[in-house]
């Protein structure tokens, strides 16, 4: 709901959902509804619903570029280049047995032999 503005029932169905105990104990909001205009605002809101959905879309499309752009504005990317020395992080399936918390955390440096991926490196044994 937060990134459209919309709820997922509204989406799906071109109106708000009503629960169950607003049918069965009469709320202003139940009360006040007139089935005759009702039906009438439910069809003009159908009619319109291809668009209602365009927009969500829309918005949360924006939504996920300002999240990109914060996250690469804060991310710092460094790329490395064959022959380069870098050196590998030790995980908890790479460490040596017994080492602890107090263990190494970075391994010795590494030459960088091929680039496999975005952000992936073959590196020298």
């Amino acid at each position: 709901m937060s990134s459209t503005v919309e709820t997922s029932f509204s989406l799906v169905y071109g109106a708000e959902a009503l629960i169950p105990v607003e049918v069965g104990e009469p709320t202003l909001r139940f009360s006040r509804t007139n089935e005759e205009t009702s039906n009438e605002a439910l069809l003009v809101r159908l009619d319109v619903l291809d668009e209602h959905n365009d927009l969500a879309y829309v918005r949360m499309m924006v939504q996920k570029q300002r999240m990109k752009r914060y996250y690469n504005w804060r991310a710092n990317f460094r790329y490395f280049k064959v022959g380069d020395l870098v050196l590998r992080k030790v995980t908890q399936s790479t460490q040596e047995v017994n080492t602890g918390k107090l263990g190494p955390i970075w391994k010795s440096p590494y030459r960088v032999l091929a680039i496999t991926s975005k952000g992936s490196y073959e590196l020298e044994n």
